[in-house]
């Protein structure tokens, strides 16, 4: 399969800038206004309300999370694109269709191979404790 031509190589990284700047902007946002607040209220919070509160923290930590890992799957695939590799997967070496490329431009495997990495990675869900 040939590698992405010039006009497709723009394309992609167009839509990689974009997408960059989305995460940025709700990694920004989260952190602004994902913290709970230290100052004292006057209500009372029952056991309920408490773990309430912290599953809606766990989940903006966790989103957060998530948003952190793809923009370095976004830097990664920058990286591969300066370094002229964009395009092959990096555990195999073959060349990673221009339509999966399309749908997912930072992608650094050919499907069987992120099939495989996928089975063979650890799947456990962690909620982080918190305070």
């Amino acid at each position: 399969m040939p590698k992405p031509s010039r006009q497709h190589l723009q394309q992609l990284r167009e839509q990689l800038d974009r997408r960059e700047a989305e995460l940025l902007e709700e990694v920004r946002t989260k952190e602004d206004t994902g913290a709970p607040s230290k100052e004292p209220h006057d209500q009372v919070e029952d056991p309920a309300e408490q773990g309430e509160e912290r599953i809606r923290e766990a989940i903006v930590l966790a989103e957060q999370a998530r948003d952190i890992d793809e923009l370095r799957q976004i830097a990664a695939a920058k990286e591969r694109m300066e370094r002229g590799r964009y395009g092959e997967c990096v555990d195999c070496g073959v060349d990673i269709p221009l339509a999966r490329l399309q749908a997912q431009p930072a992608a650094a495997r050919c499907i069987p191979c992120q099939q495989t990495y996928e089975q063979t990675r650890n799947k456990v869900v962690r909620i982080p404790r918190l305070a």
